[in-house]
């Protein structure tokens, strides 16, 4: 579970990396303002285009080689993005963040891994410790970012070297993983169809929250770099600290979600996070200052907390063992699909519609799944789901 952990926070740490300044690097190198974001947005498409091969990977060979695998290409993919700030190509930029993605859709498959590792009843608590590793990750990242911008001629070009070492530590911390199954699935049925599992009540609420979660969460965040520094002439340094402090906000609730869970049940929690996105997204239409910005995206990131574990925790009443590979792939395609068009628009809602704006379409992202939570009865039936799945 340990191995977990650490591995998942290195191997996380592009993804803080170029929230802070992917964005910042784009608004000098790509053919227009409304491209500043592409780079970051093609990390997402990475992610989610990846998820269904990933799916069928792990399911023919296991977890331990595709994550082995995974984290090799991540290495190329920070040496890609070095050389591309040297030779100022601005497509292999884009590339690499692609790149990056791609090999990130395994760093999203390691809470599953951490699912498989214990019982169901300590499942809330498996995937609150991995989540853990997020708050190593947000210092990670944005400290190499940081102290490589000027370590080379090229700005930013070592801060993607030093990225490279950290997957490289990764890579060698993922190696000693074992794959963990309580039950043999050679000898059971394939499962039922597709269609039918993603008609399921809880199946369908456990996707739309972790949507919500990382659709809102990357619309704000990938534009809040370019707002605060660009558009209200923030420092480098304030940026970066209000990045890692929603970087924290997003895993550290972690500590207790299990307590939650127990406490007010997935229901509860889900209303908690749609009421805490809705007070982040009203902060940030009061004003653009630095305690603004830094309050929203601290909100921002304990909303997502609650969205995306209560949808992780929820997905599992869904389907039956045999089934897991095929559904974990589907539900991180869909989640992450959705990530990926609001990291493409973050970059022109913000160019086109300015902030305020931009604020606005979470607002109305999140009143929407309000309106689905409130007439999903899903949650009820997850007692009689989880006995279906048992027999």
């Amino acid at each position: 579970m340990w191995r977990l952990v650490f591995a998942y926070a290195l191997m996380m740490a592009g993804v803080s990396m170029m929230v802070l300044i992917a964005g910042i690097i784009g608004t000098e190198f790509a053919p227009s303002e409304g491209l500043a974001t592409l780079p970051i947005a093609l990390g997402v498409v990475g992610v989610a285009s990846s998820t269904l091969p990933t799916g069928k990977l792990l399911h023919r060979f296991g977890r331990r080689p595709v994550f082995i695998v995974y984290a090799l290409l991540a290495i190329c993919a920070a040496a890609v993005a070095s050389a591309s700030l040297v030779l100022n190509l601005f497509s292999g930029f884009c590339l690499a963040g692609f790149l990056m993605g791609w090999s990130a859709a395994a760093g999203h498959q390691y809470r599953f891994a951490a699912l498989e590792l214990v019982s169901a009843e300590l499942a809330p608590k498996a995937t609150s410790v991995l989540l853990l590793g997020g708050i190593l990750s947000a210092f990670v990242g944005p400290e190499l970012a940081v102290y490589g911008q000027n370590m080379l001629a090229t700005e930013f070009a070592g801060s993607f070297l030093l990225l490279a070492g950290s997957y490289t530590v990764g890579l060698v911390i993922i190696s000693f993983h074992h794959d963990h199954t309580v039950v043999n699935y050679k000898y059971q049925s394939k499962g039922r169809p597709l269609r039918i599992i993603l008609r399921s009540p809880p199946v369908i609420l456990a996707i739309c929250s972790s949507a919500l979660a990382y659709g809102v969460m990357t619309l704000v965040m990938t534009a809040t770099p370019i707002s605060m520094h660009n558009d209200s002439g923030l420092s480098l340094e304030a940026t970066k600290s209000v990045i890692q402090s929603h970087i924290v906000a997003m895993y550290l609730p972690s500590l207790i979600f299990a307590w939650l869970f127990g406490k007010f049940g997935l229901r509860g929690l889900l209303w908690a996070g749609v009421a805490i996105y809705l007070a982040c997204l009203w902060v940030a239409l009061i004003d653009t200052g630095f305690i603004h910005y830094w309050l929203s995206m601290v909100l921002l990131g304990i909303g997502w907390n609650f969205l995306f574990l209560s949808g992780t925790n929820l997905l599992p009443y869904g389907y039956r063992p045999e089934e897991r590979f095929r559904v974990q792939s589907v539900n991180d395609f869909l989640v992450f699909s959705v990530q990926a068009i609001a990291a493409l628009g973050s970059g022109w809602f913000l160019y086109h519609w300015q902030w305020r704006g931009l604020v606005g379409v979470g607002v109305a992202m999140t009143l929407g799944f309000a309106c689905l939570l409130w007439f999903s009865r899903a949650i009820d039936h997850t007692s009689s789901t989880q006995s279906l799945n048992r027999s």
